[in-house]
């Protein structure tokens, strides 16, 4: 009987596992610093692909993946001139995906590190990261 329990609990924690696992990765926002492009998926299936502007010579845009750790529809930063930051999602320290209005240098290295979108396309992933949990979003930035 003990063993019958035992199994029964392993394979609900597994499944419950497996779930929270599926649930945490819903919407991901790949970012390709050698492109410059961002992919974004729901559940898998590409949604959009868009330019945006990494870090420009003299700074650097991490790699590797993350959580939202906070999002604001209007930020202004406090490091760089209190620069608008339309649609922000924060993701490590300072580092955010934000809206940008130099749309002309979106597709190559512009920012001081973060990641520039154009400003419509930044409320879409803001609203969709709202919509589906900061919780079920992930962030992957590679080279």
């Amino acid at each position: 009987m003990k063993r019958v329990f035992a199994t029964i609990v392993l394979a609900a924690t597994v499944f419950v596992s497996g779930a929270t696992t599926s649930l945490a990765n819903r919407l991901v926002a790949h970012v390709d610093i050698s492109s410059q492009t961002m992919t974004v998926k729901k559940d898998g299936r590409v949604l959009y692909n868009w330019k945006v502007s990494t870090a420009r010579p003299g700074y650097r845009t991490p790699t590797g993946q993350w959580k939202p750790t906070r999002m604001h529809e209007m930020w202004h930063s406090r490091k760089y001139d209190m620069s608008p930051m339309p649609y922000s999602i924060f993701f490590y320290g300072g580092y955010a995906i934000h809206g940008t209005n130099s749309v002309s240098k979106l597709g190559r290295p512009a920012s001081h590190g973060c990641i520039r979108l154009r400003t419509e396309n930044a409320r879409k992933l803001y609203n969709l990261t709202r919509k589906i949990g900061p919780r079920n979003m992930k962030v992957v930035i590679t080279n």
